[in-house]
């Protein structure tokens, strides 16, 4: 056998050593009951209390965005606190009543919400406009001759390989 391909099957073999050696420590078969676990039976999602908290939830974010001038409410500095109060309530309340979240409810109440403070938040459309030809040309013709004269360059650097090398 060659030296090489011993060097090889030795490194084959230590491979496969080190992979089984890792996967025995990262295996939670030994840490843990393999056995079925009896599954708790789930609750069904509350959706009337869910509509209820959902509303104690905005409430404290319409007390809390009163409190802000309405001028500011487009600008996300002034109530980013409040907003993932909100959101955080409303999380929590659907945990609570045994409901995911987001969820349809929740998504409806949240869009309500942002239609009530955040409708005139809008940004314009911004009209995109072609440069002046002048610019453009100078801006096409650049790239353009740098690459001509670097195609020129490399041609004459070729030419001359007997001297500068």
């Amino acid at each position: 056998m060659d030296t090489n391909e011993f060097a090889v099957l030795k490194l084959f073999v230590v491979g496969i050593l080190v992979n089984v050696w890792i996967m025995r420590g990262l295996s939670a078969a030994d840490s843990f009951n393999i056995e079925p676990t009896p599954s708790r039976p789930k609750k069904p999602c509350n959706e009337s209390r869910l509509q209820w908290e959902v509303e104690v939830c905005g409430e404290d974010f319409k007390r809390n965005m009163g409190r802000i001038d309405p001028q500011n409410w487009c600008n996300l500095t002034h109530f980013i606190s409040e907003y993932h109060i909100f959101t955080h309530c409303t999380e929590v309340k659907s945990q609570i009543v045994h409901c995911y979240w987001p969820n349809p409810l929740v998504e409806s109440y949240i869009i309500r919400i942002h239609k009530h403070f955040f409708s005139n938040c809008t940004i314009e459309q911004v009209v995109w406009v072609d440069p002046p030809d002048d610019t453009l040309t100078i801006l096409i013709l650049i790239p353009v001759f740098l690459t001509l004269a670097m195609i020129a360059l490399v041609v004459w650097c070729s030419k001359r390989s007997d001297i500068l090398a």
